[in-house]
């Protein structure tokens, strides 16, 4: 029989679309799961008809494939992935390879990367996004790690990855856990996206008094234009037009307002304040999952804690326009938050990361898809050494001609008494970042009074530090 030219382990959603996907592109392919009733319901269903020949133990999938060996593993993060690459490493030889495609930890896929290539193995952490749909069809690719293991993968890799006007959306990100980290900063731009959205959301039910309808038709206009237009953009006005089967009523009414994470956004905030790079916009988004969730709380102390809530008296079509630009200025703040953490990343880490061909590969694929990455793209392009995506020329522009919309947007959300975490937090980031002068002279008079801590000054050169006896 032919030898298979690509495996995977592991056939839950993730891993069969990815399957299916690499056959159609023309490469015959090989699958286990440990759980050989979940391989057998794939044969007889989803793989029928296909180049796929199913292995019923490790050993046996390891002598489908052919040399150099490549390996595509789909197991839940953590303790499985090292299994999975414990039983298959005496069974692999010099310059076989091994793909992990889960949301990783980037630390472990360092740790991985290590251990693999001193046996004369090849590790490649692999972001992807786009879920159900883009695995089937074309994901956002974030491959890391053996750069030569990435070279024998990248025919493939290009075939299934999704596909823009400049070319598919996968390249080599760098080193070691380059690919995962990426993912993960990925995750946490789209923690604040979503955030950013259902903010707005509250802002145009709660606030302004809009029915699903009404939203549907908001966010559809929204996702035309060239600001806005994205994926979550897109299927947040397609989520207020379905009915819910049970009640006849719209699904989002019946939807328990208490958000779940998987670990990725809250990854991104501890590596933040690990690598000291400012991502507030980010961390309101992941705080906001961690208050919904106490729900029975909340409902309790709605009944005691009275705020001033009320409905907005005025032009809602001009305050509606108003919302969409503080969206889009939030939105801005989210994604220049999370390229500043790639950068300090990249020079932490010696990553060697390509942030315009980051912005490239998320323009297709990947769950933050949006028109305005190739604005991104752009800017780094232009500006290889742009500090910060608000100082981009375009960006810039954008945010002072909007920037009134958005503090009355948040004046008039805090007057409602509606919480709106993640454009508070950006509008606060942009207002820190353009401050020649911030308060923390008093912090540091406080941290010299009382334990010493010395402190810098505006009349002598940085790095010069004094004490004074308060």
């Amino acid at each position: 029989m032919t030898k298979r030219s690509f495996g995977v382990i592991g056939l839950g959603v993730m891993g069969e679309n990815l399957a299916l996907n690499v056959e159609s592109k023309g490469f015959p392919i090989a699958v286990y799961n440990r759980t050989a009733a979940v391989t057998e319901k794939f044969m007889a269903t989803k793989a029928q008809g296909r180049d796929i020949k199913a292995a019923y133990s490790i050993e046996e999938f390891v002598q489908l494939l052919e040399r150099p060996r490549k390996i595509l593993v789909m197991v839940k993060a953590g303790a499985p992935v090292d299994g999975v690459i414990q039983q298959l490493k005496p069974l692999l030889q010099e310059g076989d390879m091994i793909i992990d495609g889960g949301n990783s930890l980037y630390q472990d896929t360092e740790r991985r990367t290590e251990e693999l290539e001193a046996c004369g193995l090849g590790f490649v952490g692999m972001g992807v996004s786009g879920g159900e749909e883009g695995a089937l069809h074309g994901p956002s690719l974030m491959p890391g790690g053996t750069y030569k293991a990435y070279q024998e993968l990248e025919p493939i890799l290009t075939k299934i990855a999704a596909q823009v006007d400049d070319g598919p959306c996968v390249t080599y990100v760098g080193p070691r856990g380059a690919g995962h980290y990426v993912k993960m900063v990925h995750n946490g731009i789209e923690y604040g996206d979503m955030q950013l959205i259902a903010e707005a959301y509250d802002l145009l039910k709660t606030g302004l008094g809009l029915d699903n309808e009404q939203l549907h038709e908001v966010f559809s206009q929204w996702n035309e234009t060239e600001e806005l237009n994205s994926f979550l953009i897109e299927i947040t006005a397609s989520i207020f037009a379905k009915k819910d089967e049970v009640t006849g009523g719209y699904l989002i009414d019946y939807i328990l307002d208490s958000a779940g994470q998987k670990g990725t956004g809250r990854w991104t905030v501890i590596n933040s304040l690990e690598l000291g790079v400012p991502i507030p916009t980010i961390y309101a988004a992941v705080n906001a999952r961690v208050m919904s969730a106490y729900k029975e709380e909340r409902v309790a102390a709605s009944k005691q804690l009275k705020g001033i809530v009320g409905l907005f008296k005025g032009d809602v079509g001009e305050y509606i326009n108003k919302i969409r630009d503080a969206l889009y200025c939030s939105k801005i703040c989210s994604y220049a938050q999370g390229m500043a953490l790639i950068a300090k990343a990249s020079v932490a880490f010696e990553y060697n990361i390509n942030l315009p061909e980051i912005a490239r590969i998320w323009k297709g694929g990947c769950i933050i898809r949006a028109r305005f990455l190739d604005k991104i793209k752009r800017a780094f392009t232009d500006n290889p050494n742009l500090a910060n995506l608000l100082l981009a020329p375009e960006f810039k522009e954008s945010i002072l001609q909007r920037q009134q919309a958005w503090r009355e947007v948040v004046t008039l959300a805090h007057n409602l008494g509606i919480p709106i975490p993640a454009f508070s937090a950006s509008l606060d980031y942009f207002d820190s970042y353009r401050r020649e002068r911030l308060p923390q002279n008093l912090t540091q008079a406080q941290r010299d009074y009382f334990g010493a801590h010395t402190y810098e000054r505006i009349d002598k050169p940085r790095g010069e530090f004094f004490h004074t006896q308060w």
